[in-house]
């Protein structure tokens, strides 16, 4: 059921960059020389496969009547944490309406659609945010991902006027910030926009190539002599896992698979493949993780084989008797909802995920 729809979303994805003038080699991956089944499934273990059932249990039993997530006074009916516990699903072969956890998707889907503004805007106005446009860009790619697997024509409008306010709103220099305005820019926020933008193309709407094409302007420009990224254009600062790990994965979304910003990007990020400490909590760690898997997993090869195997087994250490994973700065739902992503990367369900 799954291969048939994700075969069905790529052909539609090559049809509309052909239609539209843009070259397909633009988005479609190289063939590698590694096959998904081989070098993926294989390490989802039955302890891995029963702490990631342990997490979307957790994750069912906490959402909320109206389909949001998010503890009291800790980013309740946050949009981005909503998103997030939404694909957690969706990565676990759940689609909105069908499997064991189709209605959890539904609500969630559900709830993301009615805090759509008439600007196109996707943001609850009442939930604590660090940066709307957080949680706008995480929608926007949710809400792709739920309509390539279930095409309703509400999710479709909704996409359509979220696709237009990012495309709208990116400043000059090719890069997003905190709120749809066109000033200045961050690598954090832009990274969240790109991915909902190859998430949108990939289920048909039309994405302009030169929004794509400046975005990706400013992530290489974003790369420090290291290979890792910086925060800000206007400001030098040094390298941090979290956002490298996050440009990475921006270049990837964007279409670039190869060449001396890749390389040098993955070199920096292997300077932190997971120990196994399970009392070290970082700042941003599961934000960084979930970049960091989604760019190894792209790298593929050894990379893979050696990122994986170490957050796999850090995460299972982490996780609480409850089936949740601690996050201290956002909440539970959201580090449960980071693990659960990261660990079922080998599923190869979801498209932006996908190689």
């Amino acid at each position: 059921m799954h291969t048939a729809k994700l075969s069905v979303c790529r052909a539609l994805v090559i049809t509309v960059i052909a239609f539209a003038g843009v070259p397909t080699c633009a988005i479609a991956a190289p063939e590698l020389p590694w096959s998904v089944e081989s070098s993926g499934r294989k390490y989802i273990t039955p302890e891995i496969q029963q702490a990631i059932e342990r997490g979307l249990k957790y994750l069912a039993v906490q959402q909320h009547a109206n389909g949001s997530f998010g503890q009291q006074r800790s980013y309740q009916r946050n949009v981005a944490v909503t998103s997030l516990c939404g694909m957690t699903f969706l990565s676990a072969g759940h689609t909105p309406g069908r499997g064991k956890y189709g209605r959890e998707v539904q609500r969630a889907v559900d709830f993301v659609l009615s805090r759509a503004q008439p600007n196109g805007f996707i943001i609850d106005e009442s939930s604590k945010s660090h940066g709307p446009m957080y949680g706008h860009g995480f929608a926007t790619l949710f809400l792709a991902e739920a309509y390539g697997m279930s095409p309703k024509k509400e999710v479709r409008q909704t996409l359509e006027k979220a696709v237009k306010l990012i495309v709208n709103t990116q400043n000059k220099k090719g890069g997003w910030r905190y709120f749809p305005e066109r000033k200045d820019a961050d690598l954090s926020v832009t990274v969240c926009q790109v991915m909902a933008l190859r998430a949108a193309r990939n289920c048909g709407l039309f994405v302009p190539k030169s929004t794509i094409d400046k975005s990706v302007e400013y992530v290489k420009q974003s790369q420090n002599s290291d290979g890792g990224f910086r925060y800000q254009l206007v400001r030098r600062a040094d390298s941090m896992f979290p956002r490298s790990a996050a440009g990475v994965v921006a270049l990837y979304s964007a279409g670039i698979y190869e060449g001396p910003e890749i390389d040098r990007g993955i070199g920096y990020l292997n300077r932190f493949v997971p120990r196994g400490e399970v009392f070290r909590f970082e700042t941003h760690y599961f934000y960084g993780h979930y970049y960091a898997v989604q760019a190894m997993w792209h790298a593929g090869g050894q990379h893979w084989k050696r990122w994986y195997p170490a957050i796999r087994d850090e995460l299972i250490h982490r996780q609480q008797p409850n089936g949740g994973w601690t996050d201290t700065t956002i909440n539970t739902e959201y580090g449960t909802a980071m693990a659960c992503l990261i660990l079922q990367m080998p599923n190869n369900y979801l498209p932006i995920f996908q190689r």
